[in-house]
């Protein structure tokens, strides 16, 4: 099942983030996130736990963070 990612988009910039976000052959979903290191916490805390409406999370990874000197997206936005 694919599910919207407008939720996920739209606190995304509503935190002033960067990156992108997709839903996944698996039925996951997957992205990357880029911003001030609070609001990125406060992404992850919202993924991990609120999410978007009707999704269900079973479980939230977050891997390969490091901290960068420039930002190499200018939006928050869904691949397909």
């Amino acid at each position: 099942m694919k599910l919207s990612l407008d939720n996920t988009v739209m606190q995304g910039k509503k935190l002033g983030l960067r990156g992108w976000c997709m839903n996944t052959s698996r039925g996951t979903v997957t992205g990357q996130l880029e911003g001030e290191p609070s609001k990125v916490d406060e992404m992850k805390y919202w993924l991990s736990n609120i999410g978007s409406k009707n999704s269900r999370i079973d479980k939230a990874e977050f891997r390969n963070e490091k901290e960068i000197s420039a930002y190499s997206f200018t939006d928050f936005t869904v691949r397909h």
